[in-house]
C-alpha cells in the first residue's frame, strides 16, 4: 500500500529585521492561488508580516480571508496605488497594456517594510523565503531565477542596446519580476515617472509580442536605477532552477534540482495557468488544502485567475 510522502517538518521563523515584510499583488479572483502561497509561507514561518497590494478594487473577499487566516494586512497607503493607476494611463495610453494593474507592485518602494520582498500569487515556498533578504546587507536589489538564460524576448528588443547605459552585459542580468527583493525609498515617485516617460518616448526598446505588461519596464527601471543589484542564482555553488517548466525531482512535497544538487527555495507557474493538467498540479493543490481538507472532485471549484 502506497502513502503519501510525509510533508516537511516546520521549520522555526527566521532570524530577520523587523522592519521585513512580503507583499503580494491579489483580488478575489486569485484568492486560491494566494492561500496556496500563504500556507506555504507559513509552514515555515509565522512571524513575517505580509501585506496584501490590491490588483483592483474587487479585492474585499481576499482581504478578509487572508486577513482572518494568516494575519495578512492591507496595504495602507491607497494613495500610491491610485497615483500608480493614473501615471500609467496618462504616460502610456488606456490600452497600451494588457494588464496596466501590474505596476501596482511597484507599491512596494513606498510601503512600511525597510526592506521587502515581492511574491506573485502563483508561487509556492519551499523554506523560510524571507531569509533571502539576507543578501540585502550587501546589496540594494534582489532577486532569484534563470530569466536570462532564455534571452531578451518579453522583455527587450535588440534596440534597447541604443539606450544609455545598457550593453550586452546589463541584458545578461534580465530578471522575472515576480519575485524580487529591495529597499523601500529606493525609487521614488520622481523615479517612475521619469523611467514610465524614458519607456513611452521609445517603445521600440521594448519586446510587447506576447502582452507582457510590468516586466519589460521594471527591468528597465532597475537595470537603469538600481546598479547594485544581485541575482541569486550567482551565489557561489549555484542555484536550484524554480520554473515550472522544467523537470525537478519531487521529495515529498518539495521539489530537488538534480543538476544543481539542491532543494527548490520557491516554485513559480510563471506562463501556466493554474489548473487540472498544468505542472506539479498535485503539489499546488497540496499547498492550497494544506490546513483544510480537499473537497472532492464533483464539489471542487477553482477561479482561474486573470488571463496570462
Amino acid at each position: 500500500m502506497m502513502t503519501e510522502p510525509a510533508a516537511p517538518e516546520k521549520a522555526a521563523a527566521p532570524a530577520r529585521n523587523n522592519r521585513d515584510q512580503i507583499y503580494i499583488l491579489a483580488n478575489d479572483r486569485v484568492l486560491d492561488q494566494a492561500i496556496a502561497l500563504l500556507n506555504s509561507i507559513r509552514l515555515y514561518d509565522t512571524e513575517t508580516p505580509v501585506v496584501l497590494i490590491p490588483y483592483n478594487e474587487k479585492y474585499k473577499e481576499a482581504a478578509a480571508v487572508l486577513g482572518d487566516r494568516f494575519g495578512v494586512t492591507l496595504f495602507p497607503n491607497l494613495t500610491i496605488l491610485e497615483w500608480l493607476d493614473a501615471t500609467i494611463e496618462e504616460t502610456f495610453g488606456a490600452d497600451f497594456f494588457a494588464r496596466p494593474q501590474q505596476f501596482r507592485k511597484q507599491a512596494a518602494w513606498f510601503g512600511e517594510g525597510d526592506r521587502f520582498l515581492y511574491i506573485d500569487t502563483d508561487i509556492v515556498v519551499f523554506e523560510p523565503i524571507i531569509a533571502v533578504l539576507n543578501d540585502l546587507n550587501t546589496h540594494d536589489f534582489i532577486c532569484y531565477d534563470y530569466q536570462h538564460r532564455g534571452g531578451i524576448q518579453n522583455v527587450f528588443s535588440r534596440a534597447i542596446l541604443n539606450a544609455p547605459g545598457f550593453n550586452k552585459s546589463t541584458l545578461a542580468e534580465i530578471f522575472n519580476c515576480g519575485f524580487w527583493g529591495s529597499k523601500r525609498g529606493l525609487i521614488s515617485e520622481s523615479d517612475l515617472h521619469q523611467i514610465f516617460a524614458d519607456c513611452a518616448a521609445h517603445p521600440e526598446y521594448f519586446d510587447f509580442s506576447q502582452k507582457t505588461s510590468d516586466q519589460p519596464i521594471i527591468n528597465y527601471l532597475v537595470l537603469k536605477q538600481i546598479p547594485n543589484r544581485f541575482n541569486l542564482v550567482n551565489r557561489p555553488g549555484g542555484a536550484p532552477g524554480n520554473w515550472a517548466g522544467s523537470k525537478f525531482q519531487r521529495r515529498g512535497w518539495r521539489l530537488f534540482d538534480s543538476r544543481a544538487r539542491q532543494h527548490l527555495k520557491y516554485l513559480h507557474w510563471a506562463g501556466f495557468r493554474l489548473q487540472p493538467g498544468c505542472p506539479y498540479w498535485e503539489l499546488w493543490q497540496h499547498y492550497r488544502y494544506l490546513n483544510e481538507p480537499k473537497p472532492p472532485p464533483s464539489r471542487l471549484s477553482f477561479r482561474l485567475p486573470w488571463p496570462s
